[in-house]
């Protein structure tokens, strides 16, 4: 029915979609709480910089490792 290059196609897409759709949205979490601390709280602000960057950081590995993964498919 399907040949195995359409799968594997198919297969890269949805890793690729997967794999940037949830990073995406935890970065926008991370930011927006961030944000919002800031907004009740100014002083907090460099505080919370170098954590949220990292936060922020670590989720985008998470895009990065479904990119090495769809790369390493056949």
């Amino acid at each position: 029915m399907w040949d195995h290059a359409t799968v594997a196609v198919m297969v890269k897409g949805l890793t690729m979609a997967i794999g940037g759709i949830f990073p995406a949205l935890s970065i926008g979490k991370i930011v927006s709480k961030a944000m919002e601390s800031i907004g009740r709280n100014p002083e907090s602000a460099g505080k919370l910089f170098v954590p949220m960057l990292l936060g922020a950081a670590f989720a985008e590995a998470i895009a990065i490792y479904a990119l090495v993964v769809v790369f390493t498919l056949n």
